[in-house]
């Protein structure tokens, strides 16, 4: 009879055969934008800011296109610029709405209440981060109603 002796777990060592995606990024301006929308969003741990970061910023990355995300991009630590810059720009724009679902859909048991939420909490950040001016040019860029995801007031013309 043959006894099979269970072998230890390796231990990845840093910078291993992990690849770079799945590795917590050591920037310390991605560590900041994360510990912000931790805060801004609520978020019991870092990992669960750090997931919703990356995908509200992955759905924003295909919608933003030409030098405005060149832009935020340069604007963003490096991590996620990554995320931005990686994104197939969208074959039509969504709307605010369309927008918060899709990233609903991203998020395993997210509902649009809770995506919007999310986008909110990330988008949030931004203006501090990368300047009002950019942020401007981004809102002018995308179909009415994303101002408000970004913490601002959607003004319409009287």
């Amino acid at each position: 009879m043959t006894t099979l002796t269970p072998r230890k777990p390796t231990v990845p060592q840093p910078g291993g055969n992990i690849p770079a995606e799945a590795r917590p990024a050591q920037d310390p301006a991605w560590r900041q934008l994360v510990d912000a929308v931790r805060e801004a969003g609520q978020y019991p741990t870092r990992p669960e800011a750090e997931s919703v970061t990356r995908v509200v910023l992955s759905a924003l990355g295909g919608h933003v296109v030409g030098d405005e995300r060149v832009d935020l991009a340069r604007a963003l630590p490096e991590e996620a610029a990554r995320v931005v810059a990686s994104q197939i720009p969208a074959t039509r724009p969504l709307t605010a709405a369309e927008f918060v679902d899709s990233v609903a859909a991203r998020i395993e048991g997210a509902t649009p209440a809770t995506a919007r939420w999310d986008v909110s909490s990330v988008l949030s950040v931004l203006p501090p981060l990368v300047g009002d001016e950019l942020v401007t040019r981004i809102l002018d860029q995308l179909p009415p109603g994303y101002a408000l995801l970004f913490g601002r007031a959607e003004l319409t013309p009287a």
